[in-house]
Parts: C-alpha cells; structure tokens; sequence
C-alpha cells in the first residue's frame, strides 16, 4: 500500500550485524559513512518534509479539533528539545511493549522532525486519547495484536479519517480498495467503508493478525502492511533467506525502508511528549456518541438541518458516506449521532425524509417515447409484516411492474418499514 510519508533513501545494508542501538555514524567503512551523511543532509533539507506536512497539518483543520478539543496548557515556546542518544535509547526500551524498538540516526531524525511539530502532536495526542486510541485498542486487543500498533494511523493518516493518498488509499489505516474489499469493506460510489473508523479498524486487525501467521516477526509485518506481501517476499528471496527487517532492509521499496523507523518515532513521541513540551490537547467535556441502523436513503442535510446537528459534525462522525447519502432503502446503514440526539431520528424520521427531498431523489426510470406510466398524486405506502409486493399492488390497483418501475426494485423482495411510491 502507498503510504503518505517520504522516507530516507539509505541503504544499510550491513545493519542487520550491528547491534540495534548502534549509532550507523560509527562504522568503520569511511564510503557507507559517507552515503549516509549525504542521505542525512538531503533529509534535513525542508523540502523533503512535503509530504509530511501535509498530512500532519490536516489534523489541526479537524472539526474534532477546532470544536472540541482545547489547548489545556500555555503556549510553547517554538525551540526543539533535543536529548543523547543514550536517552532516546533508555527511553526506549522502558517502553512495556512486545515489539522489539530499535535505535539508530534514521530513528532520531524522525523523533527530531514530531518533536518540531507541536502543535500537530499535541492535536493526534488530544483527538488519539479521547476518541480513536480506545477504539483502536479495542479491536487490536481482540485479535491479541500488540497494542503499540495503535499508532500505526498516527503515520499513516495523522488520524484524519478522510485522508486519501494520491494512489488511492483511504481512512485512518490507508486500505487500498482491493484489500479493503478482501478484508470485507464496502465500496461504491456512495459508501467507502475504509473510512468508516470502526469496520476499517477490524479489518486492520484482521490484516495484521494475517500477516504476522505469514511472517511471525512485527516489524515485518508492518513493512508489509506499507509495501505489501509481495515486496516483502521479494526482499526476503534477495536476502537470501533471511527474515528480519534490517536484513531485508536493502531489497525493500526506498518508501519502506523509513517505515519502522518512522513507526518506532511515532512510537517514542505519543509516550514521552512531554518530555519535548509538547501539550496535548483535551475535550471540552464530555463527547458521547451512539449508532442506529438507518432504512431510508437520506440525506446527511437532511438529518443536520432537522435535528440540529452541525453538518461537518454529521460528516465527521460517519466519513464512510461519500456524498453524504445514507442508502438505507438498499440494505441497513449505521449512523453515528452524538448521544442527545440519538432518539431524534426516530421520532422525527418522517418530518426528516419530507424535509428537501430533492437531495435524495433520483429517477428510477426513464421511459421511452410513447410509454405511459402511472399519473396522478403520489402517495407513500410504509410496509407492514405480512405484506407482498402482489398484494399491495393489488389493494391500490396497480401492477407489481408499475411498483418495481416506481421504486427501483429489480425483484419482489420487500422489507418491514420501506416506504413504497404509489401513483393513483
């Protein structure tokens, strides 16, 4: 999958030897000390950093963000908190994690480049603790996954659940369409279940649960969750063999090759913030939402203008409609409302779906020259249990054709609640 974040175009091919915590700087090989100071210096030129600011700015033009999360601390200074190696290193291993984290320049470089980002970090931490992270740990917690792999959107989207890259990948875990699919996402032209955060976060776990049974090594995993299985197998077949990420590391895609580091950075910034005075931000107060299943094909305006819910507010929490329409006439969509509104919808669904319909309606048939369909008023039929489609065309003088052209239906199914379109 292609991810969002430029990385170091180093090779390190001989790292795989080197104790993991060993600066790359004190090699003895004079050319590959070398390449790697031109490497550093190319990455610390502002213009690499493209890619990543892009993505860590989108988190700070988030509704979550500007309407419910707050600075809780005074303004930081813009200086960088920088410490030894021997600190970063310390700190960690402290971390009570299963996956093994590995020091090295590449790592540093990236801890440099969040520590700078303040105001960013603080924004992902705030918008992580209060309303991702749990979920996050939730789902990777069910399939036993460790759950440093909560930050895995830190880097891959900047927990923007809207982000999608220039090749395709979409949602906070960056599914391209066709593993979104193998994972059991929908995707069409209204619903694109990869930034649904909840069904992306399952399916994430279920990915990665399969790829650590291929590879039973992490940070492998997670290099082929960036560049894909295939690479990785690649790699490992030019590696002669060998199954671990620094060995591997030379035969990779440039991309992948800062895939863990960034990841290990990521990692080390969201525990030890404050130690670079990074001020994470809070919630105003208490931000509760629920979920019901929606039968009708309706509009996100709809709802927003009649229950008086702000539309970014509707569009925020459920990213998953792409055009803001729900298609609950075709099968039971969720909808995610903040908790003192989510009895509105029900006792308002009718005043709901009169108010604009113009927003949902579409023609259901095109009639040639000559052909003659039902005329007069329409009037809505809400299905009982019990009912056929025969039956009701019979009790209003209609013909089961006449009701299939007028609602869309290519057979007789028809289901309790569905509102029928009758022309008398």
């Amino acid at each position: 999958m292609k991810r969002f974040f430029l990385s170091l175009f180093i090779s390190l091919s001989v790292a795989s030897s080197l104790p993991a915590q060993m600066e790359i700087e004190t090699l003895a090989d004079s050319a590959l000390v070398e390449h790697i100071v031109d490497s550093l210096a190319q990455f610390t030129d502002s213009s690499t950093y493209v890619g990543h600011d892009y993505t860590l700015d989108s988190i700070v033009h988030n509704w979550y963000v500007d309407k419910i999360l707050i600075a809780n601390c005074e303004r930081l200074s813009d200086s960088i908190v920088r410490y030894t190696d021997s600190v970063y290193i310390a700190r960690l291993q402290a971390l009570p994690y299963e996956m093994e984290m590995p020091f090295n320049s590449i790592v540093r470089s990236y801890i440099e480049m969040y520590a700078k980002r303040q105001k960013q970090v603080g924004s992902m931490l705030g918008m992580g603790e209060s309303y991702y992270f749990p979920l996050f740990e939730e789902k990777l917690n069910a399939h036993g996954i460790p759950l440093e792999l909560r930050f895995l959107p830190v880097i891959e989207s900047a927990l923007n659940a809207r982000a999608q890259s220039r090749v395709g990948a979409g949602g906070l875990w960056q599914f391209m369409v066709r593993t979104g699919k193998e994972y059991g996402l929908e995707v069409n032209s209204l619903v694109d279940e990869r930034f649904d955060p909840n069904k992306s976060s399952e399916a994430a776990a279920r990915f990665l649960s399969d790829l650590y049974r291929l590879y039973g090594d992490w940070h492998l995993v997670i290099a082929a969750y960036n560049c894909g299985p295939g690479n990785v197998a690649k790699a490992i077949r030019h590696a002669g063999g060998k199954r671990d990420y620094w060995s591997i590391y030379p035969y990779l895609p440039r991309e992948t090759r800062g895939y863990v580091p960034i990841f290990i950075a990521a990692n080390y910034i969201m525990n030890y913030y404050e130690e670079h005075n990074i001020c994470p931000m809070k919630p105003t107060g208490t931000f509760i939402t629920d979920t019901i299943m929606v039968t009708d094909r309706v509009h996100l305006v709809q709802i927003a203008e009649k229950l008086n819910v702000p539309i970014e507010e509707l569009r925020f929490l459920n990213p998953q409609y792409k055009r803001d329409i729900i298609p609950g006439n075709v099968k039971a969509y969720p909808l995610v409302l903040p908790l003192a509104q989510i009895n509105g919808y029900a006792e308002q669904r009718d005043s709901i779906l009169a108010y604009r319909p113009e927003l949902v309606s579409r023609s259901a048939v095109v009639e040639p020259s000559g052909y003659s369909s039902g005329t007069g008023n329409a009037t809505y039929y809400k299905v009982k249990n019990g009912d056929t489609l025969g039956g009701i065309a019979a009790r209003n003088r209609v013909t089961v054709k006449q009701l299939q052209q007028w609602n869309g239906l290519k057979g007789t199914m028809i289901r309790v609640g569905q509102r029928l379109v009758i022309y008398k």
